[in-house]
């Protein structure tokens, strides 16, 4: 049980270095045309941006299933795991960040969330491909803690 949840919070943890990752070279690079319309959006609807999101969540989905359903509790876990920080992810950038959930208003109160909002918002600043800095969701260096950024 004990390993379960290392590898349950484990993989949560570890997510974020992959969305980094993915952001940075994936979005930023060779699937910009998916990306593109998130750096310039149209409105509150669906994005082809939002495309990633089911695919991560399909791959949790996916690892979860097999896991449960052909007794693999270790996959099961890391499947948890990464719908974990897709919750987190949805919770900062969709509802925090974007306000795409529009009957759902939320101030950062934290030092924490003052600080990844403030890293993403530098990030947004530049609308194209190329020259972004900060490609992480929920963890952002200490130097966006500096108001003035």
């Amino acid at each position: 049980m004990l390993v379960n949840i290392l590898i349950f919070l484990g993989t949560a943890v570890f997510m974020e270095f992959v969305a980094w990752a993915t952001h940075k070279y994936v979005m930023h690079g060779f699937l910009w045309v998916l990306h593109e319309d998130h750096h310039q959006p149209s409105g509150r609807g669906l994005q082809k941006n939002d495309l990633f999101a089911v695919f991560f969540a399909s791959i949790s989905f996916i690892m979860i299933y097999h896991g449960v359903m052909n007794g693999h509790p270790r996959i099961a876990a890391a499947g948890f795991g990464v719908a974990l920080y897709g919750f987190g992810y949805f919770m900062f950038h969709d509802i925090m960040f974007h306000k795409r959930v529009r009957f759902i208003r939320y101030k950062p109160g934290t030092n924490y969330e003052k600080r990844i909002i403030r890293a993403h918002r530098i990030h947004h600043r530049h609308p194209g491909q190329k020259d972004s800095t900060s490609f992480g969701f929920l963890y952002a260096p200490k130097k966006y803690d500096n108001p003035d950024l």
